[in-house]
């Protein structure tokens, strides 16, 4: 995470950089958890949703009786439907001209024991999930306090359940070039 982390800060400091030395309007917008069309599915990098739906959908086809989700299920998240980031960056790049970054996303969190659940309903998986104690539950809670792009008048409007079928019937249509 390290890496990441590093990754994000130095993008923040050169929007602040161009900000403060040549004037520009560059915002800075954290977003949540992003899911939706256009996800990596690859299974060596690909994140919660992507690999909860790869695997669901892959545990249908073969009749498999059981997906296994790693860790114990409880950790929390807030998960953001891409449609709804992209709305909200044009949005922000309307109304918002501060050097503070900004966060985006539901402010909603869910388990991912619920959120698996919800991906195995969207799938239609009749089999079971097993959860891979042995696995690392990752950082326990990850929401956003998204109170000032609140207040600015923007807030998501996806909910997951919707967001989760959109994107599987997204992942559906793209299976080829997905399953490359």
């Amino acid at each position: 995470n390290q890496w990441y982390a590093l990754a994000k800060i130095s993008g923040m400091k050169i929007c602040e950089a161009y900000r403060k030395q040549f004037g520009c309007n560059f915002i800075t917008l954290l977003p949540s958890n992003l899911y939706g069309p256009g996800d990596n599915f690859n299974l060596k990098n690909s994140h919660v949703p992507a690999a909860l739906m790869d695997r669901f959908h892959f545990a249908k086809e073969k009749k498999k009786k059981y997906v296994s989700v790693w860790g114990t299920g409880k950790p929390l998240r807030e998960f953001l439907f891409v449609d709804d980031m992209a709305e909200a960056s044009v949005f922000l790049a309307e109304n918002y001209n501060l050097k503070e970054p900004i966060n985006v996303g539901t402010g909603k969190e869910i388990s991912i024991e619920q959120f698996a659940t919800l991906i195995k309903k969207v799938v239609s998986y009749n089999g079971k999930i097993v959860f891979d104690k042995k696995k690392p539950d990752g950082v326990y809670r990850k929401l956003l306090n998204v109170e000032k792009i609140n207040k600015l008048g923007w807030s998501a409007k996806t909910s997951v359940e919707i967001g989760l079928k959109k994107y599987y019937k997204w992942y559906l249509n793209n299976l080829d070039q997905i399953r490359r």
